[in-house]
């Protein structure tokens, strides 16, 4: 099955948070210092006059062709499908990689754990009071119309991105209060007292777009006219629910700066859109794309067999993957009040067989996910530091006691399938919440009966339910699995109209305030929003301050930890499974650096990658 992708790297933040206090490896006095780059604890790897990412070719040839089928997704945007051009909004499904077609103020350094380096800006300048941040523009920067890129472009972009953007964006800017261009060259951002660490670092981020453009335009509406963008690629040909191309600018603007060097290497990128993960597999065979990050263990497993891959014009890698893995799981929806007792909801979570599943589904392929920080130093085990009772003693009695103990872990089968000593703990939990079985089946405690859907729109993901779907119905629930098309699933999920349901999210190496778009009370009541269980908890809430308060590392580490003894605590999900490694195939016509630096979110592709002539010239003699 698949290890459903990192789709919300965008979502859960740039990979980096903020310190307030801690700008000084940036900003080495308190009046305003000019800096080329910002991070969150002070520490840039690059200097001012560095001249390319540590991890990229920086002669890297021009050209060819790269296509793929979509692996991560963000805010409207779908695996399956797309209706729209404008995937910062919540209506319509937005396309893949237009966050190609768009410049932003800073880019990401994939081999630090927060760092930004200037791109549409040169550089920032940070207040003494840390709230305003003041953003030197880059003269050259222009629009693909040829038209100069401005400070009152970023004003109009992040206010209205404020005001009219996709809900996650809204809930992430709640500490942005402003930008205002002084002139066509310089914008300055306010942030709100006591903001959250990292919403610099998210600002930053955010696309640019024309504001002459949208003077005529209505921003918030799902359209399929091409927005006027900035960055490296344009929206080439495409076709509604099949495909969408972009054609890279040959006289970008931005190609020779330091952030740029060795990236966006292809000429055209192309993504293909197919309903079915094992329709997509046969296109690949067939070379209708030419590369495919393999997200489904027993295609991998049984199916890279064919006389591509015997003589040698596809290969296959698996290439490490070394940031926090995220959690992945069906996440419980507690806005239904047969799951608002946490003993019911560890009962679904002894129902799972995650032994026998993947042994016998996955082959073997997966560890057990325990931590939605997973894969990372943010994970506990053993009982709390006295750093973390410290943090978790003012919630005693507010949080269950096992949080000052041993954290929750989900429990290991005996492999078979149907655990009798795991289905007996789990009817026993639901008989001491009030779920009696009467006449073979599990009542709720008004008498109604306990029926359970399982909403996806992934048909790969349907074996993995049947062996959960039969332990449920040892137990008297009436569960069944719902395959719905993704523009439905989307807007069910987005209304929160499920029982349960498949999502899996990924954390940056730095977590800030990002997080309050999953875990937080305020998520909870945002439509929308990635807060797919309903968790509105004080104690979470009080936590996730913590964590984006947090002054240095360790700080910040001790807060995750907490964080995470309490959320386990809450069996808000039942846990599924990870890998530390990225399983990838590709039509032999590309090169890509030795390995994906240590805190990119995926394996670089296509941004890093590059068109092989040699190799291309001897697969084309290889048909």
């Amino acid at each position: 099955m698949a290890q459903l992708s990192r789709r919300h790297v965008l979502v859960l933040g740039v990979g980096g948070a903020f310190s307030a206090a801690a700008l000084r490896g940036v900003a080495a006095s308190e009046g305003p210092t000019e800096a080329h780059g910002i991070s969150a604890f002070g520490d840039l790897k690059y200097s001012a006059d560095f001249h390319h990412f540590g991890y990229v070719n920086p002669g890297a040839p021009k050209g060819g062709a790269f296509s793929l089928i979509p692996s991560v997704r963000a805010y409207n945007q779908s695996y399956f499908t797309f209706s729209s051009l404008n995937a910062y909004i919540m209506k319509g499904e937005g396309a893949q990689g237009m966050d190609m077609t768009f410049a932003a103020l800073m880019a990401r350094a994939n081999d630090e754990p927060d760092a930004m380096y200037g791109l549409a800006a040169k550089s920032v300048q940070i207040s003494p009071d840390k709230l305003t941040y003041t953003f030197a523009m880059r003269s050259e920067a222009r629009f693909h119309d040829g038209s100069k890129l401005t400070a009152h472009d970023v004003a109009f972009s992040l206010n209205t991105l404020k005001e009219k953007g996709h809900p996650l964006i809204v809930v992430q800017l709640r500490d942005f209060v402003k930008a205002e261009a002084a002139d066509d060259a310089t914008v300055a951002v306010t942030f709100a007292p006591n903001r959250a660490r990292d919403v610099p670092l998210y600002v930053a981020s955010l696309p640019i777009f024309s504001k002459a453009y949208y003077a005529t335009r209505a921003f918030d509406e799902s359209t399929l006219d091409t927005p006027l963008g900035s960055g490296p690629y344009k929206v080439g040909r495409f076709e509604v629910n099949r495909y969408i191309e972009y054609d890279r600018v040959g006289d970008w603007w931005g190609a020779d700066l330091p952030v740029c060097r060795g990236s966006y290497n292809f000429d055209t990128v192309r993504y293909e859109f197919y309903r079915d993960r094992d329709v997509a597999f046969e296109g690949f065979t067939g070379k209708n794309y030419l590369f495919r990050e393999e997200l489904t263990s027993r295609i991998w497993a049984t199916r890279y067999d064919f006389p591509a891959v015997k003589d040698g014009r596809v290969k296959q890698e698996q290439l490490p993957d070394e940031t926090p893995s995220g959690a992945q799981g069906w996440f419980i929806n507690m806005r239904r009040d047969k799951f608002r007792d946490s003993r019911v909801r560890e009962a679904l979570i002894y129902a799972f067989d995650f032994e026998w599943t993947n042994k016998s589904i996955m082959y073997g392929a997966y560890a057990r996910t325990r931590s939605p920080f997973q894969n990372s130093d943010m994970m506990v085990s053993g009982p709390p530091s006295p750093e973390e009772l410290a943090l978790l003693e003012p919630f005693r009695g507010k949080v269950p006691d096992e949080v000052f103990g041993q954290p929750f872990v989900p429990p290991v089968s005996d492999g078979s399938g149907q655990d009798r000593a795991l289905l007996r703990k789990a009817s026993e939990l639901l008989s001491e919440a009030g779920y009696l079985v009467k006449d073979r089946k599990r009542v709720l405690p008004n008498g109604e009966p306990f029926t359970i859907e399982f909403l996806n729109d992934e048909q790969s993901i349907q074996p993995h339910h049947g062996p959960y779907l039969k332990n449920l119905a040892t137990l008297g629930i009436d569960a069944t699995f719902r395959l719905v098309d993704a523009v439905q699933y989307r807007a069910r999920l987005e209304d929160f109209d499920f029982d349960m349901t498949i999502e899996r999210f990924s954390m940056s190496a730095t977590p800030g305030d990002a997080m309050r778009a999953f875990f937080s009370s305020q998520a909870a009541k945002t439509k929308g929003s990635y807060n797919l269980a309903g968790i509105s908890d004080p104690v979470i809430d009080a936590l996730i301050d913590k964590i984006i308060a947090a002054q240095t590392r360790t700080e910040l580490t001790t807060a995750c930890r907490a964080f995470d003894r309490v959320f386990r605590a809450g069996r808000y999900w039942v846990p599924q499974w990870y890998a530390n490694f990225h399983r990838v195939a590709y039509w032999d016509q590309f090169s890509h650096p030795d390995k994906p630096p240590k805190y990119a979110q995926g394996v670089g592709a296509p941004e890093n990658w590059w068109f092989d002539t040699a190799k291309a010239a001897k697969l084309e003699q290889a048909k």
